[in-house]
């Protein structure tokens, strides 16, 4: 077929190639914001550069992405092109033609050469995409962690600071207490005593968030610890009408850790799962290692957490509960001791819904 193209008609179809290739790049950095935008107008724009664009028909697949510019026809010929960013295949390329109409001699050579070039304009796009949206991630992640250490210089410095006067008020309010037999004066000073302890209680927290807590770090078996929180926790759950699953890959796995801290970790999660959870729903926490770590998840099937609050949920303070029912504490104290045991917490979406807190650890210290 390609024998008897005139030597006018092949230079008409190079002219065609060439423009495809410059409108394919100026589709890319158009659309540049919009994956789909973009593979819609490479699809369009390459159905015109082949010799019959009235019969041609570009199909798209890539990941999840699926483009044709008509209907698939019940029959066809094709010509394809793999799509494979950082050499990986992840889709294709393909022009078809209706066997009905068109034969396999009616794709020219030049034509497969073009569509090649088209698949390394497109895995090309893919790949700055990706290099992009990762150095989005680094740089949003390096900014959350300067955050939260300065938060934590800031919050070890207030702790210190409070801890003084909490300790004089405390004892003060002792000593009026005992030495006085008055009834109202009594009263009062249980008030103030009650009130410094609660404060002395935040103090501690925001101390455990800036890593300033003491630990007493020992070899412990994490199941028969896990199991004895969740059986503390079990009023919360029958309350809640919620259940519990525990998976651990090995039962005779220990870790170098601090149990108080670590049980305050599986508390303050679980209770934040507990009271989000949907009732007759079910949060699983599974545990799995390998030589050096373990790591623990704890899913939920509740709301989720928005992306807009995901990086702010471990900052003191920050609470999605209404005013009076939590100090916003909770989390950035799991964030401390996770930090202080030289380990890493992440939250991620549990599809199809709910909430993941993702914990990395040492096995040693």
């Amino acid at each position: 077929m390609s024998n008897n193209i005139s030597i006018s008609k092949r230079l008409e179809e190079r002219v065609k190639e060439l423009s495809c290739l410059y409108e394919v790049s100026s589709a890319i950095r158009k659309h540049s914001n919009s994956v789909l935008d973009t593979l819609e107008e490479i699809c369009k724009i390459t159905q015109q550069a082949w010799l019959y664009p009235d019969q041609a028909i570009v199909l798209l697949e890539l990941e999840n992405y699926k483009v044709a510019t008509a209907a698939l026809p019940k029959s066809y010929i094709q010509q394809s092109s793999i799509i494979s960013p950082f050499n990986e295949s992840r889709g294709a390329i393909k022009v078809l033609y209706n066997t009905g109409n068109l034969k396999n001699a009616h794709f020219l050579e030049e034509e497969q050469k073009l569509l090649n070039k088209v698949a390394i304009e497109i895995t090309e796009f893919f790949e700055r995409r990706e290099i992009e949206e990762k150095k989005e991630l680094l740089q949003r992640s390096a900014e959350r962690n300067d955050r939260l250490s300065i938060l934590g210089e800031i919050t070890a410095g207030i702790a210190h600071e409070l801890n003084t006067p909490l300790g004089n008020i405390l004892g003060f309010a002792e000593l009026i207490k005992s030495n006085s037999l008055e009834e109202q004066t009594q009263k009062d000073s249980d008030k103030i005593i009650k009130a410094a302890i609660y404060s002395r209680e935040i103090v501690k927290k925001l101390m455990f968030f800036a890593c300033e807590m003491p630990q007493h770090r020992e070899s412990t078996l994490l199941k028969p610890l896990i199991e004895q929180a969740l059986s503390l926790l079990a009023p919360n759950f029958k309350k809640a009408g919620i259940t519990y699953s525990l998976c651990i890959d090995n039962e005779q796995l220990k870790a170098q850790i601090d149990t108080i801290q670590f049980t305050q970790v599986l508390f303050n999660i679980l209770i934040n799962a507990i009271y989000i959870a949907p009732e007759k729903s079910e949060i699983f926490i599974t545990i799995r290692s390998d030589k050096d770590h373990f790591t623990m998840e704890i899913k939920d099937e509740g709301a989720g957490i928005p992306e807009a609050l995901r990086s702010k949920i471990f900052e003191p303070f920050f609470t999605t509960k209404p005013i009076g029912e939590g100090s916003g504490l909770g989390l950035s104290v799991v964030h401390g001791i996770i930090k202080s045991h030289r380990g890493e917490i992440i939250t991620f979406d549990n599809k199809p819904k709910g909430t993941v807190f993702q914990i990395k650890l040492p096995l040693k210290m």
